[in-house]
């Protein structure tokens, strides 16, 4: 079955002037163009469609997703798969959210009580289902799933105060490296603050720290664009600062 563009924006829920940026930027074009200059989109169209939407409510930027269904290795189905994976995950995510806020509110009309600790599982489950979603298989291919499940199970054994410390100390050591790319030696003094802050934030992580360890991390901020482009929101070129830093560090 084939559809006008104004047919298809009634059937997925999205704007016509949406699915004409799509098409101007190559993600989704129409099979053609009827004599009338309507955009026409048939079944392959639409399936592609439902996958661009798929990703989007993943949080995946357009530019990434078209990167994702032009690839010769594309697989349809393979990546429907991987989408359930990661709905679930977020399903039991927004389950455990929706079930921390009804206690909540509950503790708060006297029916109930809640541990300090039960108002942060939440929170905690869903910095481990992003890390595992964005990082968790090649995370698990460099380093072993011994190593990523322990660091799963310290995060869920995390106290208030040790979750409130880990983001306090990720705060002051994006802060101290900005401070630091600002000067531009990596070897100085504030860069290596900035080391040593982003040890302590991986000591809340990782039982066992080690300097190959750290290196490691620091060479995968550079070759993987995710890890990449974290850093260089603090300052462009910030990723390879924070590499040699730590290199540095390790010495």
């Amino acid at each position: 079955m084939e559809y006008t563009i104004n047919k298809l924006s009634k059937l997925a829920g999205v704007s016509t002037r949406t699915l004409r940026y799509y098409d101007e930027i190559n993600l989704l074009k129409p099979v053609r163009i009827n004599s009338n200059n309507y955009r026409i989109y048939g079944q392959k169209e639409i399936d592609l469609l439902q996958q661009i939407l798929f990703y989007r409510e993943l949080g995946v930027s357009l530019e990434d997703i078209r990167d994702i269904v032009t690839s010769p290795d594309y697989d349809a189905g393979k990546t429907l798969e991987n989408h359930l994976t990661a709905l679930l995950a977020k399903r039991n995510q927004l389950d455990l959210l929706i079930a921390n806020v009804k206690k909540t509110i509950s503790t708060s009309e006297g029916e109930t009580i809640m541990s300090d600790k039960e108002k942060f599982e939440g929170f905690k489950q869903k910095l481990i289902d992003e890390n595992e979603n964005n990082y968790g298989d090649e995370i698990r291919t460099k380093y072993g799933d011994d190593v990523v499940n322990s660091s799963n199970a310290k995060v869920k054994g995390m106290t208030p105060e040790q979750y409130a410390e880990s983001e306090r100390l990720r705060q002051e050591t994006d802060d101290t490296l900005k401070a630091a790319f600002e000067m531009g030696d990596p070897a100085g003094a504030l860069a290596q603050k900035a080391c040593e802050l982003h040890k302590k934030w991986l000591c809340f992580f990782y039982d066992k720290y080690s300097k190959d360890y750290h290196k490691g991390l620091a060479e995968m901020y550079v070759a993987d664009e995710r890890f990449k482009a974290y850093y260089d929101k603090i300052a462009q070129g910030c990723a390879e600062f924070l590499r040699d830093a730590i290199n540095i560090y390790c010495e």
